[in-house]
């Protein structure tokens, strides 16, 4: 199966990125703002509870699409700042970095937001975050047990993802 004009999922996933920097989390909202899977791998200091950590993520890219859709100077018609877009429309980011961390953000036009924060020294990571989103369609999507919209409990996703992260390192 291909998605994004990719090569099919078991061949080969793509090359890491930068050698020697883990993936410190992953999130994968709903276009509701439901946190469907939450997966940590290295991160050294946890400041808030799960749900505020939730909140405060989806805020974030909610506030930061908003202000690039904002921000966009082919757009005349800016419309008002914090009003929700549809994916795909307006300016869109897909990184940010500072001096902690890297945030790589792929949204999927059904609104499912594919979050990755790295070392800040890793490359680009979009083509990483479009096999994660195939391995979701996969073995999530595909599977007749899950339900959409629930959290994704799903072993040989979770399994497969972290063999695949742990890989970019």
């Amino acid at each position: 199966m291909q998605f994004f004009g990719g090569s099919e999922i078991s061949p080969s996933p793509p090359a890491p990125t930068a050698s020697g920097n883990n993936a410190h989390m992953m999130y994968v909202f709903n276009r509701n703002g439901v946190c469907l899977l939450y997966r940590e791998w290295n991160r050294p200091l946890h400041t808030l509870n799960a749900q505020q950590d939730h909140k405060l993520m989806f805020g974030l890219l909610f506030s930061l699409k908003s202000l690039t859709a904002k921000m966009d100077p082919t757009n005349a018609d800016k419309g008002n700042l914090g009003v929700p877009q549809l994916p795909g429309q307006g300016c869109s980011f897909h990184s940010f970095r500072t001096n902690t961390y890297k945030l790589s953000f792929m949204e999927i036009p059904s609104g499912i937001k594919i979050i990755l924060v790295a070392h800040p020294r890793t490359g680009d990571l979009r083509e990483s975050l479009k096999y994660i989103y195939n391995l979701y369609v996969e073995y999530v999507v595909k599977n007749p047990l899950y339900t959409p919209g629930t959290p994704i409990k799903c072993e040989l996703f979770n399994t497969t993802l972290d063999q695949y992260v742990r890989g970019l390192g």
